[in-house]
């Protein structure tokens, strides 16, 4: 499908449950990404990675050595790797990064975006871009307090008002914890990201998490981020434009990580640490790194400089873990 035509398909899809020709904005990005038959991450075409008709690049990308520097930090966290299964949560089409270190488990299991992922009783966890490719709630500061946002869906363009009311519980309680801001200043919230990870840590099975991502605390979004962090990225592409080519461009916020970390702490899981990517490999798969580093191999070198080095994926990611059991 074309896409103007997904687009097109997609705001029809919005027009036909819309209250008073408003939906929320989580409702407008749920749609865009995962609508059935017409969602950015329903398409099974390859997003990820630097060949034409990718969107993006992430550091699992940069191939199998990211897969084993998981590995090796699974193994500082767990221990024995041959008792755990790895469970890959959001995997992308094509991509087969752990398949090279597969053998160091007792099993892998490996769930597409949307799946529903089954754990064994004893697994690591590991996801990687996986939350803030979620729904996101938009709120601002307006009348000195926060009010959630909408977008308006029947006229000849979307455009972007206050809701009436929140759309939902979560996003009332949400709005009612944060602090004064700025009038007109934004926050984005991918609620859904910790309805998702609750999922996840449900049930006794023991282990670790691992997910991998980029964020901020609430905190550091009304300091930095008057505008919010959502962004689309299309071809490589970061924009603003986020009402635009629905279907056929990534819509994407900063994970709040201080809205997750309780999650896993409610969930039974202690140590819970958020580091940034680079200190989280250098602290738990250093042997990896080193004899990467010492391998005379110059390609990898310059893939494990890229994965870890802070001027490009070591600081712009953290990563959340913890462990259980």
């Amino acid at each position: 499908m074309e896409p103007a035509a997904r687009h097109d398909a997609i705001v029809a899809l919005l027009r036909r449950e819309a209250r008073g020709g408003v939906v929320s904005f989580a409702r407008l990005v749920e749609a865009a990404l995962y609508a059935p038959g017409l969602g950015y991450y329903v398409a099974d075409r390859r997003r990820v990675g630097k060949a034409a008709g990718t969107d993006f690049t992430t550091a699992a990308a940069l191939g199998p050595m990211f897969g084993e520097l998981v590995a090796g930090a699974a193994q500082s966290l767990v221990g024995d790797l041959k008792t755990h299964a790895l469970v890959e949560v959001g995997a992308e089409p094509g991509q087969a990064h752990y398949a090279g270190i597969a053998s160091r488990f007792a099993e892998l299991r490996t769930f597409r975006f949307g799946a529903d992922p089954a754990f064994p009783a004893r697994s690591v966890l590991v996801a990687n871009e996986l939350l803030d490719a979620q729904p996101f709630h938009r709120f601002v500061r307006q009348g000195g307090s926060w009010r959630e946002l909408g977008v308006r869906v029947d006229g000849a363009e979307l455009t972007v008002e206050p809701l009436a009311e929140f759309s939902a519980p979560a996003a009332a309680e949400f709005a009612s914890a944060l602090p004064a801001a700025e009038e007109g200043w934004i926050i984005d919230a991918p609620l859904a990201a910790e309805d998702l990870v609750r999922k996840f840590l449900a049930g006794s099975w023991g282990g670790a998490v691992i997910l991998l991502d980029y964020g901020k605390t609430i905190a550091q979004c009304l300091e930095s981020s008057p505008a919010g962090t959502a962004r689309a990225y299309r071809s490589h592409q970061l924009s603003g434009a986020i009402l635009e080519n629905l279907g056929s461009q990534d819509l994407t916020c900063h994970v709040l990580w201080d809205r997750i970390e309780p999650v896993l702490a409610v969930a039974g899981f202690r140590n819970v640490r958020l580091d940034r990517q680079e200190a989280f490999f250098v602290k738990y798969a250093g042997a990896e790194m080193e004899r990467i580093a010492l391998s005379g191999d110059s390609e990898a070198t310059g893939r494990l400089r890229a994965l870890t080095h802070p001027a490009h994926f070591g600081a712009k990611f953290q990563v959340l873990h913890a462990v259980r059991g």
